[in-house]
């Protein structure tokens, strides 16, 4: 217990050293500006597919793990974008709407690479086109995922139909969506960690880090929620018009926050298995 204690100490140390809050600052806000570009792509993409509607479900899965109170101004603005008509996908918007959204991957990997104590060697032409990269993937495989969640309440209708001994678990069903969306969040955090930074580490190097992100994540999204529930006139109050602006600003700074400091957890214990190799045994 003891030597946890110190390897906690020592990562928040590093964290405040790193400029930890400053650059969860950095990502909150580069990731709410990359979300609309990111829809925007991903809604013309899902138009070069021959379904538009795809976007607007992926948009929903997006904001799904978002507790109500900051997901339902977002989405009402997010509707507003995504039922613009675009253009093909091969547009001037779309290309530039794919780079800007790659940003928010940029920001990430700034965060990390400080958490790690590695600079950046790589070209920065290089990292960008990486970042594209992952957008183009992370939209495909949101639109995919829309594609799924749009069949499964009609494959789970034909399975109730054939079995009706099944109906009542219809709550274990919406259950196991969010227990996919959590392992979703987790397999991206580990993709993250793993192959972001300037140097490449074991999955088992990365796991306490994403371990505690996703709990403490899922945590701070129960809260901030019961939190709200009681307070959100406070930001009408304060804020006015752009209230509901800051409330998903102050949600993602406190998330960035979370996964900064999960960096620097893993960095903190590879420094402590360090120590203790290199201690002497007598």
């Amino acid at each position: 217990m003891k030597q946890r204690l110190s390897i906690l100490s020592d990562a928040y140390i590093s964290f405040n050293e790193d400029d930890g809050w400053a650059i969860a600052s950095h990502i909150a806000l580069t990731t709410l500006m990359s979300m609309f570009p990111f829809l925007i792509f991903l809604t013309a993409l899902a138009g070069f597919f021959g379904s538009k509607e795809l976007a607007d479900q992926a948009a929903v899965i997006l904001l799904e793990a978002w507790p109500e109170q900051v997901a339902r101004p977002i989405s009402s603005e997010i509707h507003n974008v995504l039922t613009q008509s675009r253009g093909g996908l091969v547009t001037a918007g779309a290309v530039l709407a794919l780079y800007f959204s790659s940003s928010g991957v940029e920001a990430i990997r700034v965060g990390l690479n400080r958490a790690y104590g590695v600079r950046e060697k790589r070209a920065w032409w290089l990292l960008r086109l990486e970042s594209v990269a992952y957008v183009l993937v992370g939209a495909m495989a949101l639109l995919a995922l829309a594609f799924l969640v749009v069949l499964g309440p009609l494959i789970w209708s034909g399975i109730v139909q054939s079995f009706p001994a099944l109906s009542p678990l219809a709550g274990a069903v919406t259950l196991a969506r969010y227990a996919f969306t959590t392992l979703l969040l987790a397999v991206a955090l580990l993709i993250a960690h793993k192959w972001l930074p300037a140097e490449d580490h074991r999955v088992r190097q990365v796991m306490p880090g994403v371990v505690l992100t996703v709990l403490l994540s899922i945590l701070f999204a129960f809260a901030f929620a019961a939190y709200l529930t009681e307070f959100a006139r406070n930001y009408v109050t304060t804020y006015a018009g752009i209230a509901s602006v800051m409330i998903a600003l102050v949600f993602l700074y406190a998330l960035a926050s979370i996964f900064v400091f999960g960096g620097e957890l893993n960095a903190a214990i590879a420094r402590a298995r360090r120590r203790s190799e290199s201690s002497p045994l007598y």
